[in-house]
C-alpha cells in the first residue's frame, strides 16, 4: 500500500508565507509527477502547480511568480512554498503523485493526500 502525509496549512494574513509538504511512504518503486492542487466549497479541483520527476515545472497562471514547487525524489517528498498569499488562494491544497509499485501503476483514488487546509485573511 501507500499513503501521502500533507503538512504545513493553516491561517496567515494577506501578503504572508506559508509551505506545504507531502511525503509518499509505502510500497514503491517510482514517483513520475508530483502536484498540488485545491479545492473551494462548489468548485471542482484546480492544478495549482506540477513537478516532473526530472524537475520540470508548470503552474497555474493565478500562482505564478508567487509559489514555487520543489521536490525531493530520494525522500519522495514535494513541497510548495507560497509567498504574497491573497484571500483568493483560500482552499483545501492536496497532494497528488503519480506512483507505481513494482506491479505498477497505483490507481487514481491512491493517489491523492487527505488535504490540507490554507486560509488567507485579508
Amino acid at each position: 500500500q501507500v499513503q501521502l502525509v500533507e503538512s504545513g496549512g493553516g491561517l496567515v494574513q494577506a501578503g504572508g508565507s506559508l509551505r506545504l509538504s507531502c511525503t509518499a511512504s509505502g510500497n514503491i518503486f517510482s514517483v513520475n509527477d508530483m502536484s498540488w492542487y485545491r479545492q473551494t466549497p462548489g468548485k471542482p479541483r484546480e492544478l495549482v502547480a506540477l513537478i516532473s520527476s526530472g524537475g520540470y515545472t508548470n503552474y497555474a497562471e493565478s500562482v505564478k511568480g508567487r509559489f514555487s514547487i520543489s521536490r525531493d525524489n530520494a525522500k519522495n517528498t514535494v513541497w510548495l512554498q507560497m509567498d504574497r498569499l491573497k484571500p483568493e488562494d483560500t482552499a483545501v491544497y492536496y497532494c497528488n503523485a503519480d506512483m507505481f509499485d513494482y506491479a505498477g501503476h497505483y490507481p487514481p483514488h491512491l493517489s491523492w493526500g487527505q488535504g490540507t487546509q490554507v486560509t488567507v485573511s485579508s
